[in-house]
């Protein structure tokens, strides 16, 4: 049954996002996406080649395949440099849809500057950028960046690279219920059963990266958060029963035979 993720003008059959960091070279990163089912791919075009083509260019690797690049603006910290990196990078690929971060805190949380973050916004939707937006787990700014421009909302479950998992389920409830546009939980996964829960609390995607590249089989991984993603996305479609404090049978007693 048909169940697509719509991102803008875009449209995807996975609700798994990966990156592109910490392999150990190239070949592996497209081994493990291929087996994610993953048809993004999320680079930080200001660490990885992808735009010189006398260098080694991850492009060149999933040439033939159905996964899209989408560039990232790690390594930015203020408005202004992910604008002009976007800018420059859209020039020499012809891609439109990014995701944008602007880090605050580089040494210790890695948590987004989100003011800088929501002035990129409104600039690069001015020029027809399709935007999915790294921010903290604060409904308050998913809204304003919605209300920026974004085509997605992409909050941190944990900071990132930590592998802690979702650790306020709560807030990401509350920006589900805050805003319209597709919620991508982003950051903090560490291993596919925190990917299932994010999907069952209503995200439309995951986005992971450490998860998968750190692991000890980085391949199997992959799979692993394939099926996770699945399963928690046909559980929230579902309808979970409602919690109850005491045991309830699951066989009825009316009509048990008398001995």
């Amino acid at each position: 049954m048909s169940d697509i993720l719509k991102i803008g003008k875009y449209e995807f059959n996975s609700r798994l996002i990966v990156g592109s960091g910490k392999y150990k070279d190239f070949a592996t990163t497209r081994e493990a996406t291929l087996a994610s089912g993953s048809e993004l791919i999320t680079v930080a075009i200001r660490r990885v080649n992808i735009t010189n083509p006398k260098e080694e260019n991850l492009l060149d690797y999933f040439k033939g395949t159905n996964v899209r690049l989408l560039p990232n603006s790690a390594g930015c910290f203020t408005a202004e440099e992910a604008v002009t990196t976007f800018r420059l990078m859209r020039e020499a690929t012809g891609i439109d849809i990014i995701k944008l971060e602007v880090i605050g805190d580089a040494h210790k949380t890695l948590y987004p500057d989100v003011i800088e973050t929501i002035k990129a916004c409104e600039i690069l939707k001015k020029d027809g950028f399709t935007i999915m937006a790294y921010t903290s787990d604060d409904p308050i700014i998913a809204k304003k960046l919605e209300d920026a421009g974004a085509d997605a909302i992409m909050p941190l479950a944990a900071p990132i690279g930590s592998g802690l998992g979702i650790q306020n389920k709560y807030n990401i409830a509350f920006i589900k219920d805050a805003v319209r546009v597709p919620v991508i939980v982003d950051a903090g996964v560490g291993c596919a059963s925190d990917a299932s829960i994010a999907m069952e609390l209503g995200a439309e995607a995951v986005l992971t990266n450490t998860a998968i590249a750190c692991a000890t089989d980085p391949i199997k991984m992959a799979e692993a958060m394939k099926y996770a993603v699945i399963a928690g996305r046909l559980g929230y479609k579902a309808g979970r029963i409602a919690k109850k404090p005491y045991a309830t049978a699951s066989s009825p007693i009316d009509g048990l035979i008398q001995f």
